[in-house]
């Protein structure tokens, strides 16, 4: 079974490219992830150099003048990219027979956003409230994704694995968020759906009436703000047709087209540069990231709230990821199977699991967990992520892979 394991560029910087390369090797899985282009975070890392990391929105390599020349939007460069050290990885992996995938995060990069407000999601009120999250549908936006594309890929990396390439959600917008007005899923939900020019154009285009869902949502979200009791429940279409209205519903379901189109042209670009995409669905994440209990609704179903339609996915990109984020095996079984069932059985499909907190407690777990990845149809499983995780907990991974 194919797998890999998740890294950053300062975790190599800090311990030594041949040192985490050995561990690695020891681990006994196939492949190694790279943050080749990351967002803004800080990090408690056991085992780094520092043992706080701070990073910073950018790529580790010099943008390609041919592909960013004349483009708006142009992404930071990390500290130390001019060392290459994707190069240096590039050739150390092949050395050791590792493959080398490219982690790209696309359309999170609160420097761009707060640069370049007009092209970061405006919400129904008219506010650019969400800094960190880039609008799919804004062209300059859409240009810049196919650039990094072609750009991460040109690194030598065997495939791009697509982060954060469809909407954001109001939950993950900022840093130090503060509300003390009790929202909802679905209030929530409403609040993070864009109203830029770009989106309800696409929106109108497809016989939606997009003023009237922008009003719905005002209506709805500013009576909460105002003292109205929040939506309780999660948010499905049909709860979220009964309190927000078909027209909302509509509209929120409008925004696959922008995504399909989206990852349809950056997966062509990709591919024109000898590599291939992998597509990482946040749902998953957005459902079980904090504590590993995700709510019922099984994340394949739940993918449509980020504007991912699964099956016209799986005609287009090579590959899948699942961000499995569950405590539980059964449920990363039912997860994966869902997403099997919707994307068919041509296309790769990769389950991405925590080893450690907050989803795996024991070693027994992780070895469930990767049993049930296996039965429920995955060609792969990947561990997020070395840095983060304790050594102890990393060294649960070659029995989970041989068990």
């Amino acid at each position: 079974m194919d797998s890999s394991l998740y890294v950053y560029v300062e975790d190599v910087r800090g311990e030594g490219l041949e040192a985490v390369l050995d561990r690695i090797t020891g681990y006994g899985v196939t492949g190694v992830t790279v943050a080749a282009a990351y967002h803004r975070a800080r990090d408690v890392t056991p085992h780094g150099r520092p043992r706080v990391t701070v990073r910073r929105d950018g790529v580790h390599f010099t943008p390609p003048e041919d592909l960013f020349g004349g483009l708006r939007l142009v992404p930071p460069v990390q500290e130390g990219a001019e060392e290459e050290p994707l190069a240096a990885l590039r050739r150390a992996t092949a050395e050791r027979g590792l493959k080398l995938h490219g982690w790209t995060v696309f359309l999170m990069n609160t420097t761009l956003g707060l640069a370049n407000p007009e092209v970061t999601l405006r919400n129904c009120f008219g506010d650019r409230g969400s800094p960190a999250d880039l609008c799919p549908s804004h062209p300059d936006v859409r240009l810049y994704a196919v650039a990094l594309g072609r750009a991460v890929a040109r690194q030598g990396v065997d495939s791009v694995v697509a982060e954060a390439l469809h909407f954001g959600t109001f939950g993950c917008g900022y840093q130090n968020e503060r509300s003390f007005v009790p929202l909802g899923p679905m209030d929530e939900f409403l609040l993070g759906l864009c109203f830029c020019d770009f989106c309800m154009r696409r929106a109108a285009d497809l016989g939606v009436n997009a003023e009237v869902a922008r009003e719905e949502c005002a209506r709805i979200v500013g009576g909460v703000l105002d003292g109205d009791p929040p939506a309780q429940g999660e948010v499905t279409r049909a709860a979220l047709t009964a309190y927000a209205g078909p027209e909302v519903v509509s509209y929120a379901r409008a925004r696959s087209e922008v995504v399909t189109s989206l990852v349809s042209e950056v997966s062509a670009a990709v591919a024109a540069e000898g590599s291939s995409l992998v597509f990482l669905d946040a749902t998953g994440s957005a459902k079980g990231y904090i504590d590993g209990l995700p709510p019922s609704g099984l994340s394949a179903h739940d993918s449509w709230q980020l504007g991912v339609d699964l099956v016209a996915l799986g005609d287009l990109v090579p590959s899948l990821g699942v961000l499995a984020y569950a405590r539980d095996a059964a449920r990363v079984a039912d997860d994966v199977a869902a997403y099997r069932r919707s994307t068919g059985k041509d296309k790769e499909l990769r389950a991405v699991l925590r080893p450690g907190f907050p989803d795996t407690d024991s070693a027994d777990r992780l070895v469930a967990k990767v049993r049930a990845v296996r039965a429920a149809g995955a060609d792969a499983v990947d561990f997020y992520a070395y840095g983060l995780m304790p050594y102890p907990i990393l060294d649960r991974i070659p029995g989970a892979l041989s068990g």
